[in-house]
């Protein structure tokens, strides 16, 4: 069995990325930093076209290939329509970053059963049709390939009005460790990037007590950026982490290690 050199581990030139909900933060994050280590990019979004085609016009800037594709991930015939339109354009699939999904807030006794469906189709449903979807596609290609799940740290320690929230992302990390069970011996690795509060336009001034609590307790006393996630992914992804599924990595800036008593 022979090795990528150190130099080469990131190098994902000729390789095919989707990136579902990546029109706006950070799966737009994650796309671009795709795009950066060579990858041809499938930008997928449900209602962002302008965002998406921003993502598409920055990466082609940068001397990459991107693709804007509509598609309501939640539901199974957009989940393969976005599969099946990137292999329409691109010829294969390679990698796919479950990351589309949404983060509202509700007490729990006063949460109405559509919101509860709405998270639980938007963040969990999506990551199974999804997966399902890139699965038979790069089993049929029998090249195996790589699916990273972004899950949260909130799928190990809820925080209050994210009940829906919390169960989906806690639901993602046992799910990444089932489908890389079964996907193993096709060659799919799947793991899951679990991230911490991630900086975006305007929290400082939205959650200016949240971004307070959060710099006090994290060891790193920082917010995340979106380019520390797409790091983790592009590692999961990569030949490096070629014996590495199953997994769940914290990018939190250490802010789980902080006493909770």
């Amino acid at each position: 069995m022979t090795f990528p050199h150190p130099h080469q581990l990131f190098d994902f030139s000729n390789q095919v990325t989707v990136v579902t909900g990546s029109g706006s933060g950070l799966g737009s994050g994650i796309a671009l930093r795709f795009a950066e280590a060579g990858a041809k990019v499938a930008i997928n979004y449900r209602s962002s076209a302008a965002g998406a085609q921003a993502v598409v016009e920055e990466i082609e800037s940068l001397g990459g290939s991107a693709v804007a594709i509509q598609a309501d991930v939640s539901q199974k015939a957009g989940a393969a329509h976005l599969i099946q339109e990137t292999v329409n354009h691109f010829g294969q699939i390679d990698i796919l970053v479950n990351n589309a999904g949404l983060y509202p807030v509700s007490l729990l006794v006063d949460m109405a059963e559509e919101e509860w469906d709405l998270v639980i189709n938007s963040n969990l449903r999506s990551t199974f049709l999804c997966t399902q979807a890139a699965a038979k596609q790069m089993i049929a290609q029998g090249s195996g390939g790589a699916i990273v799940n972004i899950s949260s740290i909130e799928g190990e320690n809820p925080a209050p009005m994210h009940s829906h929230y919390s169960a989906t992302k806690g639901g993602i990390l046992m799910y990444t460790a089932a489908a890389a069970q079964e996907l193993g011996k096709h060659d799919i690795r799947v793991n899951a990037v679990m991230p911490g509060l991630i900086w975006r336009e305007g929290i400082e001034q939205g959650w200016p007590e949240g971004v307070a609590r959060w710099q006090k307790s994290a060891p790193l006393k920082r917010l995340g950026l979106p380019s520390d996630v797409a790091d983790a992914c592009l590692f999961f992804a990569s030949p490096a982490a070629r014996w590495i599924t199953g997994a769940s990595l914290r990018v939190d800036g250490g802010v789980l290690t902080s006493q909770t008593y």
